[in-house]
């Protein structure tokens, strides 16, 4: 079964705040792929495992009719509320047990979602639902982050890893998946047509506000707040202040550019 790591309401507001869509490079790696591959008509995408809509939105640019699905309520939630594309629909379910018929999906991707699914029983349903010449694009970033701004990139993201290296201790198991670029789930997936991408790069323009609440909307740190409330968020202020002053600005709202990047597992059936 699914790992459920994103059930509350709370959180489920931060990473609909602080979560962002697909970067540039992966679309085009996506669509690219899908042009290559000339995939069946473009009707249907399913987002699974969409959180709050992030990827959902950008299928909804390229296909008929979208659906994403989360096995969170409070996820799926802040996807209705959001505005959203007339496409686009969402439904709470698991990943491995989604409500579409045989050889019905053009396209079933997921965005940063795959490592909490049970591999062998989500490879059966992509298996099932996908149609013949239909794809699957089940990506996520990696833990290769930077931050740049102007000429003290470096320190910044020192500031930055040394942050997540503190939560990496609270860290599920399942993150492995992402630490080892998906390998697992590539061999796992059952097209015998398929590739995994690892050196896909995504300059995001952010703020450090928006550096430091990607921090607070990742799982690990979730974790430490249950623990240690205190420390989590004394945690996150010394991350804000320690990049403001290594910036020389003062304010949490200065642009960066949060530089990541991606690995994209792409199959044809």
């Amino acid at each position: 079964m699914s790992a459920q790591m994103f059930e509350g309401k709370g959180h489920a507001a931060v990473y609909q705040k602080y979560r962002f869509a697909p970067g540039k490079e992966l679309q085009q790696t996506i669509l690219s792929y899908l042009q290559e591959k000339r995939a069946s008509p473009a009707e249907l995408a399913v987002d699974v495992g969409c959180g709050s809509g992030q990827g959902t939105h950008f299928l909804a640019e390229h296909f008929k009719k979208v659906v994403g699905t989360d096995i969170s309520e409070a996820q799926i939630q802040e996807a209705r509320d959001a505005p959203s594309p007339p496409n686009v629909s969402y439904l709470v379910c698991p990943a491995e047990e989604l409500p579409f018929e045989d050889a019905s999906v053009d396209l079933l991707a997921a965005f940063t979602a795959a490592h909490w699914f049970d591999t062998e029983k989500f490879m059966r349903e992509a298996n099932r639902v996908v149609k013949p010449g239909g794809c699957v694009a089940i990506s996520t970033y990696t833990l290769d982050m930077r931050v740049h701004y102007g000429n003290c990139s470096e320190k910044l993201t020192k500031v930055f890893k040394e942050s997540w290296e503190q939560l990496l201790k609270y860290s599920h198991e399942r993150v492995k998946h992402v630490l080892e670029d998906y390998k697992e789930i590539f061999e796992a997936l059952p097209f015998p047509d398929k590739k995994r991408i690892t050196d896909i790069f995504d300059k995001i323009p952010m703020t450090v506000a928006g550096v430091v609440g990607y921090l607070e909307s990742v799982s690990p740190y979730q974790v430490f707040k249950k623990n240690d409330p205190e420390a989590a968020k004394s945690l996150l202020q010394e991350a804000e202040k320690r990049m403001l002053e290594t910036m020389g600005v003062s304010s949490p709202e200065t642009p960066v550019e949060f530089w990541v990047r991606h690995v994209c597992v792409l199959g044809c059936k």
